[in-house]
């Protein structure tokens, strides 16, 4: 028997180190909720999940951005909804206005209306949203993944000559008010066209939105497969560590007890 080198208490004390860590690793974990809380608990699916993460961050920023274009072109529609109403009121102003038993001073009011209303349509192209125009026509890129693919959304153009030939019209006269008819219909059916192409990209950027939706759900539940911790798994490798550290604590004391024993031989 020697008392120099305590070889069950060194034993047991490294056990016991290896217990304390495996303890406070696993309540780290519970107290985190994540199954790795340094590199070193797993570095290869620190990793995955840093990509994971990273690519879910450009998705939210990619149906930030459909949902904003979708925003731009209801703007459009709801201006276009308007312009509609007012076409319309022009094309029934121009038939008013060939009643051969109208006279002068009634074409002057009818005019007068028409006018009015072909300087709100005029008014409505230049309406912008958040400072980019609404209705010049250009075709916008809009970012739909987080690889930063664009959808191309088509353009409004208020200001072609078929609304700006409506509006410059004049019915102060039968003949006249004949070819604005004919210009008005011509301009009620391209707001037909325009409308249309706005409902197509609004129905696009909706596809686009859900696709992203559902990518992120996905890139989320994998995420979640790497790093989130089992409760009930971790609850029980924490339950399991603490007996140790608590067993190992109870063995290190009576392993630095034995040399004491020595006592009773020099006795």
């Amino acid at each position: 028997m020697v008392i120099n080198t305590n070889l069950a208490a060194e034993n047991s004390a490294q056990l016991l180190m290896q217990s304390s860590s495996m303890l406070s690793q696993s309540l780290a974990r519970l107290s985190s909720g994540s199954k790795i809380t340094s590199p070193a608990d797993d570095s290869a699916g620190l990793a995955v999940s840093m990509k994971l993460n990273a690519e879910m961050a450009r998705i939210d920023g990619a149906t930030n951005n459909v949902g904003n274009a979708t925003s731009f072109n209801q703007t459009q529609d709801g201006y276009l909804q308007k312009v509609s109403d007012a076409l319309n009121r022009m094309s029934e102003l121009s038939i008013l206005s060939q009643d051969v038993t109208k006279s002068p001073s009634d074409l002057s009011l009818y005019n007068q209306e028409y006018q009015t209303l072909g300087k709100f349509v005029t008014d409505v192209a230049t309406k912008d949203f958040n400072g980019v125009s609404l209705f010049n026509g250009n075709t916008l890129s809009v970012t739909v993944d987080s690889d930063a693919n664009t959808f191309n959304m088509s353009g409004i153009n208020l200001a072609n000559t078929t609304y700006t030939t409506a509006t410059s019209d004049t019915i102060d006269t039968v003949a006249n008010a004949t070819k604005a008819l004919t210009d008005i219909k011509a301009a009620i059916s391209q707001l037909a066209q325009d409308r249309a192409s706005i409902g197509a990209n609004i129905e696009s950027l909706s596809y686009y939105n859900s696709q992203l939706g559902t990518l992120k759900n996905n890139l989320s539940a994998a995420n979640s497969r790497i790093t989130d911790v089992d409760v009930a798994t971790e609850s029980t490798q924490y339950a399991k560590y603490n007996i140790l550290v608590q067993s190992g604590t109870a063995m290190l004391a009576q392993a630095n007890s034995m040399p004491q024993s020595v006592l009773k031989l020099l006795g």
